[in-house]
């Protein structure tokens, strides 16, 4: 006959083996709940962002509306002062704390021409995705912005920016009302990019090859990843959607705190002829 105190300890080790089975269940749970839980965020996030692409695009509406249906300039020209005014947003992001244009938002968001246009709200020119920041005097400041606009709208102030024949064979759209092809439905105006690719207030999509050779395709800068290899976009016509990458050279691993190269050759590759489709047509 056991003792009261084997029967204590039966009892004790039949009670530990009963944890270690609520603990198996809740981790198998776990593991099937927190995918679901990711797309969720993913999801919540693809809103957010969405909601803050069309306001900035209203306020880049709003102005061209208020200025004889002139638009801003993609970025500004930095050896033309003059320029700075017009551009939609200047300065450029790096990951220096000395430089104010990364972090701080009285330095160029708030200077700029749609900013009135925002109703006070710096959120709207980030990606909610977007955790990069700048370490500036011990303290951890996130970056200003993460988005940018399609260079062929407004240029480099109203110029194509000497950068050669790829880029001067495309049209320049310096009115609202010069959007007609493609389409405002199709002209992407701004797009979330890369936090190791973006640097002026522009993405430059290279019109290499458009529209017969795709064997010239090639990046001159990248676009962004915040939403499970995806990128969130706005519209000329009002709209905003996210666009899902289908080759894996659009994509590459993300360079934290520094630069990717961003200028590379991609024979091939559809989601450049996207980009060109909905960024200028050769003049």
């Amino acid at each position: 006959m056991p003792s009261h105190g084997s029967s204590r300890f039966c009892r004790a080790a039949f009670s530990l083996i009963e944890l270690l089975v609520v603990i198996a269940v809740i981790a198998i749970l776990a593991a099937l709940l927190l995918p679901a839980l990711d797309r969720a965020k993913f999801k919540a996030q693809g809103l957010y962002c969405m909601n803050n692409h069309r306001s900035l695009l209203l306020a880049w509406r709003m102005y061209a509306d208020d200025n004889e249906d002139q638009l801003t300039y993609a970025s500004e020209y930095p050896w033309w002062p003059e320029s700075y005014s017009r551009a939609w947003v200047t300065g450029t992001l790096d990951y220096n704390p000395d430089n104010r244009a990364n972090w701080d938002p009285d330095h160029n968001i708030k200077q700029s021409p749609l900013w009135q246009y925002c109703g006070n709200n710096l959120a709207i020119w980030r990606c909610p995705a977007d955790d990069s920041a700048v370490v500036v005097n011990g303290e951890r400041k996130p970056r200003v912005r993460s988005m940018s606009m399609n260079i062929y709208l407004g240029g480099w102030a109203g110029t194509h920016g000497g950068w050669g024949p790829e880029i001067s064979r495309a049209k320049l759209y310096l009115k609202l009302s010069d959007i007609t092809d493609p389409p405002p439905s199709d002209m992407f105006v701004l797009l979330d990019m890369r936090e190791d690719s973006i640097d002026m207030g522009n993405l430059l999509v290279n019109l290499s090859g458009w529209p017969d050779d795709p064997s010239q395709y090639r990046f001159w800068d990248l676009p962004g990843v915040y939403h499970n290899q995806a990128t969130g976009f706005s519209f000329a016509d009002g709209h905003a959607e996210i666009k899902r990458w289908r080759d894996p050279r659009t994509t590459p691993p993300l360079v934290k705190n520094g630069f990717i190269n961003d200028v590379f050759m991609s024979p091939n590759n559809p989601d450049i002829r996207w980009l060109q489709e909905r960024a200028s047509r050769p003049r």
